[in-house]
């Protein structure tokens, strides 16, 4: 319990981690002790109860789930727009200007609406996103090996090993500029897999201004995970 309140505590057994972990999910709030034996599952939950002042700090930061339907309202690009229904024949969703502002407009089945916006949202990252990335690759004269485009939680983007990207497809809802700046950096560890200074001036020739991107996504990050 914390501030007595329950709290469902998941236990994985991973061979992998070096010692007991603790682990608050930032979009689900979910409490995961990982344990790197079965020996060791014993003291996962007492191990849970030493961290429950950090777990109900993490929990605090968790957002409350916004669902996606006709009505709500969700950022795109940034802005806040509202979901309506549209007109039967034409795309199943697409975005227009109204009395009410900026509208995300979706077809068919009230039902299937959540669905359908997820989709279109999730289609729009990804032309984005892969646009992007061949854009600032072409600059600085890098190549690729694959562009992915997933609900990550931890990273709104990596590169790895084998220059493989991987982006966050939330990254649609953000401003433009946290975007760039996203695709940027990962597109720089191709160049310079570190953090270091070369690295640096790397992502600020791509993109100029490097902190308010960052700023912005240490304040705002968590609740592009609220959708």
């Amino acid at each position: 319990k914390i501030a007595g309140e329950p709290v469902p505590v998941t236990l994985k057994l991973n061979k992998r981690a070096r010692q007991l972990i603790v682990r608050v999910h930032p979009t689900t709030g979910e409490v995961v002790v990982v344990a790197p034996s079965r020996r060791s599952l014993a003291h996962a939950m007492a191990f849970a109860r030493k961290q429950s002042d950090w777990i109900a700090q993490r929990l605090e930061n968790v957002p409350e789930p916004v669902p996606v339907g006709l009505g709500r309202r969700i950022l795109f690009r940034g802005e806040e727009h509202v979901i309506r229904y549209g007109e039967a024949g034409r795309r199943p969703v697409w975005i227009e200007r109204g009395d009410e502002g900026r509208i995300i407009r979706v077809n068919g089945r009230s039902e299937h609406a959540a669905r359908r916006v997820i989709d279109f949202l999730k289609q729009e990252a990804r032309r984005l996103l892969d646009a992007r990335a061949v854009y600032y690759a072409e600059i600085l004269g890098v190549k690729p090996a694959r562009i992915t485009v997933r609900d990550t939680s931890s990273r709104w983007g990596s590169c790895s090993s084998t220059r493989n990207l991987s982006f966050s497809w939330r990254l649609i809802l953000a401003p433009p500029f946290v975007l760039e700046y996203v695709v940027a950096h990962e597109i720089a560890h191709l160049r310079e897999m570190n953090h270091g200074k070369r690295f640096w001036r790397l992502v600020e020739e791509l993109v100029g201004d490097v902190e308010r991107p960052q700023a912005w996504l240490n304040e705002h990050g968590a609740t592009l995970h609220r959708y």
